[in-house]
Order: structure tokens, then sequence, then C-alpha cells
């Protein structure tokens, strides 16, 4: 019996067969009630090439679904490199591979670039839509405190899930801040965006906060004091901006995968946070309604969201004939 071919899809490739806002984030709370259910995810493998501080994780994983017919399976690959700066080169790269669950045989190639942003927002979207305070009386109100590849990702969720919101933005770079600003101004559910001099003053009346900042030396800035209440804060960034007494004094405190959490917690990068409260999958299976109080969701990035979505991505591009087929 003759092989398949390989397809191989390229960035361009991958979003012009994203699926849209909704269907974005049906495919992450997917993924979430998958972790708490049926899925098999072991921890990332870390290889630590050189220059110090580069890495290599290889992120396996399985959805094993109520039906065989829904069962996924895949890896993403993926490197950072700190010093690609110097070199004009994007620090972070990723493929996506995805094998048929049933035979094993390799499908498809896909550029994990544009994956890693979208699915990265659309788990943050299902957060927010799930356990955004209640508002009633006006708009809502948010913060988004970085304006990278995470910053620009994000812009269509808060809009799709918060409409009418008000935004406020910050960035340490305030070019980057204002060209975010332009594309949130032509974003559909943005009531208004303004730059913010600084994240404390994004942030101080804000009822959702995201932080999607660039790792740095400085960790666990933003403290209880800086936020509402009542406030719904998603930290995309690891605790580079939510501090661990923020963590500690929330209602609820909510991850995306506890394994993996509980892990970078050991090697020191949520020094002083707690024991999760739950996951996002068994918070949203149990139904839960959001405690009053404020609520703080981290999520780190899981290779199942990866290959749900590539599975999703590779089913439209061969609707619509994408991308590079490889014969074998």
């Amino acid at each position: 019996m003759d092989l398949p071919p390989l397809r191989w899809l390229s960035a361009d490739d991958v979003e012009t067969a994203m699926p849209d806002v909704e269907e974005r984030l049906r495919l992450a709370e997917q993924t979430m009630i998958a972790l708490a259910t049926g899925a098999d995810l072991p921890p990332k493998t870390a290889v630590h090439p050189r220059p110090e501080g580069s890495f290599g994780h290889a992120m396996p994983a399985f959805l094993r679904a109520a039906d065989p017919a829904g069962d996924r399976l895949g890896i993403k690959w993926v490197t950072g490199f700190d010093d690609n700066r110097t070199r004009g080169l994007p620090s972070i790269h990723a493929v996506v591979a995805l094998s048929d669950p049933h035979t094993g045989v390799p499908m498809a190639l896909l550029d994990g670039g544009p994956i890693t942003a979208q699915r990265t927002a659309a788990v943050s979207g299902v957060a927010i839509r799930r356990f955004r305070p209640r508002i009633t009386g006006r708009a809502p109100r948010a913060a988004l405190i970085g304006a990278g590849v995470q910053g620009h990702s994000h812009v269509p969720v808060l809009g799709h899930v918060l409409p009418g919101v008000v935004l406020r933005l910050f960035d340490r770079d305030p070019l980057r801040a204002d060209g975010l600003a332009r594309v949130a101004a032509e974003t559909p559910g943005i009531e208004s965006v303004t730059v913010a001099g600084s994240a404390r003053e994004a942030i101080e009346t804000a009822d959702v906060v995201v932080t999607a900042a660039s790792f740095g030396p400085i960790r666990q800035v933003m403290t209880s004091e800086w936020l509402e209440p009542g406030a719904t804060v998603v930290a995309v960034d690891y605790a580079t901006y939510c501090s661990a007494a923020v963590a500690r004094d929330a209602s609820w405190f909510l991850v995306d995968e506890r394994g993996q959490f509980l892990a970078n917690r050991d090697a020191g990068l949520f020094d002083g946070y707690p024991d999760p409260s739950a996951t996002l999958g068994e918070a949203i299976q149990a139904g839960t309604e959001r405690p009053d109080g404020r609520v703080v969701v981290t999520h780190l990035g899981v290779g199942l969201a990866d290959v749900v979505f590539g599975e999703a991505i590779l089913r439209r591009a061969e609707a619509q004939s994408l991308g590079t087929v490889i014969p074998r």
C-alpha cells in the first residue's frame, strides 16, 4: 500500500487556513477539557544548545476522544535563541508535526508560529469568557500589557469576548504600543483604545487584565494594589508581571495544566505561587460559577493545543488546496 503524501504548510498557508475567532475559542475549550478528561501530555522534553539560555522543547500530545474518529496525535518542536535578535532573526521558531492517530503515518508539517500565537490567545479568550467579572451599567474595561506577537493575537479575541470593551495598552516600547493601538482601533468589538504611560496606569481600573510582556530579569512586579478587587487576570507571560501575592490572594487560581505548572514552579519560575485551585478544564467541566473576588489564570501553553489547532488548519488547507504536497 502506498503511503499518502506529506503536506507542508508555511506560515502564510497556516494563516490563510486559520479558523475564525469563534472556532478558535471552541478548539481551545475542547483542548482544556481534554486535558482534564482524556489526553496524554508528558512534560516538555528540553535540550539546551549554545549559547547559554537557548532551548529546544519537544511537546508530544495525544487526544483520546470518546469517538476514536476524534483522536489527535502530534508533536510541537519549538526552539528559542535570544541572540537571534542580533542576526535579524526571530528568537522563537516552531513546527508542528501531525500523524494519523490510528496508523502513526505522518500527515503534515506546519509552521508553528501562527498556531502558537492564535491558540494562546484563544485559551485566554476561553478563560475571559467563562470567568470574567460581572459588569452592569457600563462598558467592560480591559488592560493589555505587551504589544508583541501575543499582544497582536489577543486584540481580536478581547474584542470578541468583551464586545464594546474600553481597552488600555502598555508596552515598554512606545512605538510598538502605538502600532498595536492603531490595529486595535480598527478591530471589531473594541469601543476605544488608549496607550497608557505605565503598566500600572493601564491596569488600575481594568475588569480584565492580560499580561503578555516579553520575559526579562525583573519579575512579579504587579501587586494586588494595582488591581480592582474583582478583576480577572490572565497571565500569558508566566510570572513576568503577576506576583505570587496576587495569585495567593485570589479567590480562584487556575492553570491550563497542573503538572506543567508545578514543574515550572519547582524550577523557580513561579516562586511563592500557591497550588492551583483547579485547571481551566476542570472548572469548565464542573460548571462552577465564578466566585466573587479576583480570579487569576496562568496558562503556559501545551502541545495538545497546537495539535488540535493543527488538525483543524490541515483540514481547511486541504479543502483550499493550500501548501506544498511532498511525495513519499
